[in-house]
């Protein structure tokens, strides 16, 4: 008991904590005293020695990890738990999102998904000029961002050009703020390349949004549709994804004598150690918490508990595929050799089929989705998903070529961040260039640092230098994840990612 009391006595007494701060983690820590889901002794060493990951979501699941709602319910219909009216005008609009959001669970204590915010408000600009609708945008971007200081809170806009999407953009590179990360669904039959070329104008600014390939995104899902939410999670619309597991890839390969040894047997074992305990987590979210039997949300349809996926994450793919291939006797390193990224790709074609095999209760389509996760801020000498290890990046357009073929299998999310040189900012049309064809060959997500800005990306999520400065001379910081973006700097080497000059951006294009 003392040490429990210890553990609790240092986050209460934290001076670098705010109050909301320190309400989430006293939380956890609560949650933390309970007994964990009923899981086997395999399943519990392989955790234990975290070649299995449960991204330390909780020992007693109460609420999925990602809750995506369908906020049109709310703006069509009003809420009788929130006692709120159907909403008559832009200003009753955004009111009734602002109240909604504090009612949206997720694994951060806050919500992760704020909408489809440009068909949302859409209906109610008749009449509203584009300043005024600049004005209220712009009041609302810094509500948001004062009130839900999270970088994992996340808006979508697109395929459409609009107004509305147009003054968020406007927006979001003038105030630089980490909340909310932004991605634009980006359709080149729909969204037009002057659209394209004004979120590419954006990322030189503030480094968003991520713009996703909407018509391969849309293909997997069904007809209520699915968001871009969190670190590039790509799952269903009116529910979101139960829990997120994750294999360490590296660990794996370690225990392995081979590639064959790998894929045959180490592979397949701990794929199916994570499934057990990801149907644990679920079941007990499901059958045991009462989540889905007491929320409003399932009664007045803002979301459907069968709309909830598994995430079956992988992580470490460069340092797997390295250490196979040093067993091999091949000197070739992933993302940068042909024959090392075949291999990464057998890695992820097994996977698929690997998560075809495990069938899972209370999740959609009846099977968790493979994805590449995007790392922890504890993640010491690994790569996040498939990424391609910090500073030994190829040139912007070999980067996106070697990493093209794997974004076919991770459908629930994978992305890549390129990091490019500030010259950019002096020919902003390489960066437009390399988005289209990035997106116009196959990428599922293009993001995109440039170096010299304050306001960049950690995995998914966002921090301003600035602001870990401040944190690590001891001074806190009111926003969320400049804690874990400090600890991100300090223990893996996110700082070091290798800003490239885009040199071939005509010949990115012409691929389009």
């Amino acid at each position: 008991m003392s040490e429990i009391e210890s553990q609790l006595r240092k986050i209460a007494q934290d001076p670098t904590l705010s109050f909301r701060q320190k309400e989430h983690a006293l939380a956890v820590a609560a949650e933390n005293l309970l007994s964990y889901p009923l899981i086997d002794a395999e399943t519990r060493q392989a955790l234990d020695d975290r070649i299995i990951c449960d991204m330390f979501e909780g020992h007693a699941p109460y609420k999925p990890r990602y809750v995506l709602p369908d906020y049109a319910v709310v703006l069509e219909h009003g809420s009788a738990y929130l006692e709120l009216p159907k909403p008559q005008t832009l200003d009753e609009a955004i009111n009734t999102l602002q109240i909604a959001y504090h009612h949206v669970p997720s694994v951060t204590g806050m919500p992760v998904f704020i909408g489809h915010l440009d068909a949302l408000l859409l209906p109610f600009c008749d009449g509203v000029s584009d300043d005024e609708l600049y004005r209220k945008i712009k009041l609302f971007w810094r509500y948001i961002d004062r009130v839900l200081p999270d970088a994992f809170l996340h808006a979508n806009i697109g395929p459409t050009d609009n107004r509305v999407a147009r003054a968020i953009l406007r927006v979001d590179a003038e105030l630089k703020q980490i909340a909310p990360n932004l991605t634009f669904l980006y359709d080149p039959a729909i969204s037009g390349e002057a659209m394209l070329r004004l979120c590419t104008d954006n990322i030189i600014a503030c480094s968003k949004p991520h713009i996703a390939n909407h018509p391969i995104h849309a293909a997997v899902f069904d007809a209520p549709g699915y968001a871009i939410v969190s670190c590039y999670n790509a799952l269903p619309l009116r529910g979101g994804a139960a829990s997120l597991g994750r294999i360490n890839l590296r660990k794996v390969a370690e225990a392995s004598r081979d590639e064959a040894d790998f894929l045959d047997v180490e592979l397949p074992r701990y794929a199916r150690l994570l499934a057990r305990l990801m149907r644990a987590r679920i079941n007990h979210l499901h059958e045991k918490s009462g989540f889905f039997e007491g929320s409003f949300l399932v009664e007045e349809g803002w979301i459907d508990k069968d709309r909830f996926t598994a995430m079956f994450g992988i992580f470490a793919m460069a340092e797997a595929v390295n250490h196979l291939q040093d067993l091999a006797g091949r000197s070739g390193r992933y993302g940068l050799d042909p024959e090392a990224n075949a291999l990464g790709l057998r890695i992820s074609a097994r996977l698929t089929e690997l998560v075809a095999a495990e069938p899972m209760a209370h999740v959609w389509r009846g099977f968790a989705m493979l994805h590449a996760q995007a790392g922890l801020s504890s993640d010491a000498d690994t790569t996040p998903g498939i990424r391609i290890p910090y500073g030994s990046e190829p040139d912007p357009v070999s980067h996106v070529r070697a990493l093209l073929p794997q974004h076919a299998y991770y459908l629930s999310g994978v992305s890549e961040i390129l990091t490019l040189d500030e010259t950019v900012r002096a020919n902003p049309e390489a960066v437009f260039q390399l988005a289209k064809g990035a997106l116009g060959m196959g990428f599922r997500e293009f993001t995109a640092n440039v170096a010299g800005n304050d306001l960049v990306r950690v995995t998914g999520y966002m921090i301003r230098l600035s602001d870990v400065k401040l944190y690590n001379e001891g001074k806190g910081s009111r926003t969320n994840t400049t804690g874990l973006g400090a600890e991100a700097a300090a223990v893996t080497p996110i700082l070091k990612r290798a800003p490239r000059v885009v040199g071939l951006e005509s010949l990115a294009g012409a691929v389009a």
